[in-house]
């Protein structure tokens, strides 16, 4: 039974991929960077084990078993993230990606189609200039196929494997770099916008479209959510610490296709570099926590507090009442 981990080391990557041998399919027969394309002989235990590799093709359907809870849980406790291939299909996606352009076309024509490039230090760091971007949040308040797509059991057993049976919506946003020009993000983590008590807040980010390096994917750090709450880690603020310790060159590049979804710790370090191609990168960023978890005290960040399946063991009248 596969029960070992390997990693593999490449120029800007970290691939881990799982240490399977069984008869008729010895360990040296795996591509040394973790990465499966077209095997033959590939039985079922290394058929459910291939999404927990970051490089891995997706799988044919979700009939597939994919790995266990339990599989997701270590590997999200060890790495700070989980990159879950295929969670929407490509009928389902392609609604997705329509009700996206309509949101978009929506601000446009409303003029609040701002643009909402970072500033500050870290960004002036890394010497991109002449970016822009979009984002609005709360894409499930103008689309019921969005309310609809957060509440799809593809989507919520994943999320339920991580953080438990008890799933709580804190907000969603739409974020979308333009092509050519789209803005970088620095290295940060996200507790610093919505800190939780229990710091359970984790992010699912997903792919609308194709997000290749080239058009400014996601990047993270295994293993940094174990740093616990870096001080000036935003990524607007500069941070010698972090420009020296966690460049975005040395990060693990996490490339998707358009229905996959990268689920991360609000600690883990993660960003991403410019949109330099020719195509619109969207995705949308959906932040959850645990029903026993709430978000600190005098936190102003917009919240739907939103029970997506299970209970919240903190809501009361006042809670509900208050914005």
């Amino acid at each position: 039974d596969a029960s070992v981990w390997l990693t593999g080391q490449m120029p800007q990557m970290r691939c881990v991929m799982p240490a399977v041998a069984w008869k008729g399919f010895a360990k040296r027969d795996l591509p040394a960077c973790g990465m499966f394309r077209e095997c033959k002989g590939l039985d079922s235990r290394l058929q459910r084990l291939m999404a927990l590799t970051p490089g891995a093709e997706p799988l044919p359907n979700r009939s597939t078993p994919m790995p266990s809870p339990a599989d997701i849980k270590a590997f999200f406790d060890e790495n700070g993230y989980y990159f879950a291939r295929g969670v929407f299909n490509r009928t389902e996606i392609a609604e997705m990606e329509r009700e996206v352009d309509r949101i978009v076309a929506q601000n446009v024509q409303l003029k609040e189609a701002h643009d909402k490039s970072w500033k500050g230090g870290a960004v002036e760091a890394l010497n991109v200039g002449g970016t822009s971007f979009i984002h609005t949040h709360q894409v499930h308040f103008y689309s019921a196929r969005w309310l609809q797509a957060l509440q799809q059991a593809s989507f919520l057993d994943v999320v339920e494997a991580i953080i438990g049976p008890n799933i709580v919506l804190h907000h969603t946003k739409l974020l979308q770099k333009p092509a050519e020009k789209g803005a970088p993000f620095p290295m940060h983590q996200d507790f610093s916008y919505f800190p939780t008590v229990h710091d359970s807040m984790i992010g699912g980010t997903i792919a609308v479209t194709r997000a290749t390096d080239e058009m400014g994917c996601l990047r993270v750090y295994p293993g940094s959510h174990k740093l616990g709450r870096l001080p000036h880690s935003s990524g607007q603020e500069y941070s010698e610490f972090m420009e020296k310790n966690y460049p975005l060159d040395g990060a693990t590049i996490i490339e998707a296709e358009a229905g996959d979804v990268l689920f991360f710790h609000y600690l883990t370090l993660h960003g991403s570099k410019p949109n330099r191609s020719n195509t619109v990168r969207k995705n949308v960023l959906v932040q959850l926590h645990a029903g026993n978890d709430r978000v600190e005290p005098g936190n102003g960040h917009v919240n739907s507090k939103l029970v997506l399946r299970g209970w919240s063991n903190v809501a009361s009248s006042s809670y509900c009442e208050s914005h």
